[in-house]
């Protein structure tokens, strides 16, 4: 009798198949809201989506989906600070503009 059991296997022999893709790494929206909007979350969110494969490789199948789902919201967390900043900075600009007018 044999005490090697395959890896994968549960106990008696019964585990739940693991997802048939990994979730999505979100790298794109993190390399583009790093350059376009908000350096430091972006880098954050980077980080997070280069997490995702590795994980899903090692068969951390809940770490792989908990990293997607930091690098989503990093990533959308640094688009919403980075519109923010460039709404107010486009509000300073026509406000110092409008002031300085000389006829």
């Amino acid at each position: 009798m044999s005490y090697y059991q395959p890896p994968g296997q549960g106990y008696g022999g019964y585990s739940a198949p693991p997802p048939q893709s990994p979730p999505p790494n979100h790298l794109v929206w993190a390399i583009l809201t790093t350059i376009l909007c908000c350096l430091p979350g972006g880098v954050v969110s980077i980080v997070y989506a280069a997490q995702v494969n590795s994980k899903w490789s090692a068969g951390d199948y809940q770490g792989a989906l908990k990293a997607s789902n930091n690098a989503k919201t990093w990533a959308i967390v640094s688009a919403v600070v980075g519109l923010i900043g460039s709404a107010i900075y486009l509000v300073a600009m026509f406000a110092l503009n409008s002031g300085s007018s000389s006829y």
